[in-house]
């Protein structure tokens, strides 16, 4: 590889890596401010929305370490992603059963404006995210995790004047096992990217 090879491929990693850090502290911070709204609103899909940034903090975190390293690492740090959003999902799935055995109807507002910025800064991640170019399995990963968190922030939207105009909180509960739902759908996505992506370097390597 020459010179300049190197310093294209040391570009690359830097920018991927400055990338990677900016939509790690937005998620930390969507986390932290979802965690205290949801406990404040009574709201399990606000709370679900920060264990999914929780997830995703965790998901750049694990870019941030297979960034310049070998295939087989970086498929190896996006099957430990995978599970950590299956393992979050059933976390969440299970407080969603504990409420619907009691609780007060979540704040609608409160919901809906947390729902709406998060909405915002998931979008901002995901503008961020494509400007990397190439196939890495761990920024497709993030791009799905941030994808799942627009949809299920917009649905919160929607939820939240529901709770209002039914003073109920079911759906809010209801919203709760889609988050789950739609988490573990996205584990298993990115489990299938990295076994994908292994077999195509292993084919590539016989």
């Amino acid at each position: 590889m020459s010179n300049d090879d190197d310093h294209r491929l040391d570009g690359r990693q830097a920018s991927d890596r400055r990338i990677l850090w900016q939509v790690l502290l937005i998620n930390l911070a969507q986390c932290i401010a979802g965690f205290a709204v949801g406990a404040w609103a009574s709201s399990t899909a606000v709370m679900g929305a920060a264990l999914d940034n929780l997830a995703d903090a965790s998901v750049y975190g694990v870019s941030l370490y297979a960034v310049g390293r070998s295939a087989a690492i970086k498929a190896r740090a996006a099957r430990l992603s995978g599970w950590l959003l299956i393992g979050l999902a059933v976390l969440m799935l299970s407080e969603v059963l504990r409420r619907f055995f009691g609780g007060e109807a979540p704040l609608g507002p409160a919901m809906m404006t947390m729902a709406a910025v998060n909405a915002g800064m998931n979008l901002f991640c995901l503008r961020l995210l494509k400007r990397h170019k190439g196939k890495d399995v761990n920024f497709k990963a993030s791009s799905i995790f941030t994808s799942n968190d627009s949809i299920v922030n917009l649905a919160i939207v929607a939820s939240g004047a529901l709770v209002m105009w039914l003073g109920s909180n079911l759906p809010d509960l209801i919203l709760g096992m889609v988050v789950s739902a739609i988490a573990f759908k996205g584990g298993r996505e990115i489990l299938a990217e990295a076994r994908e992506s292994t077999q195509v370097d292993e084919a590539d390597a016989s």
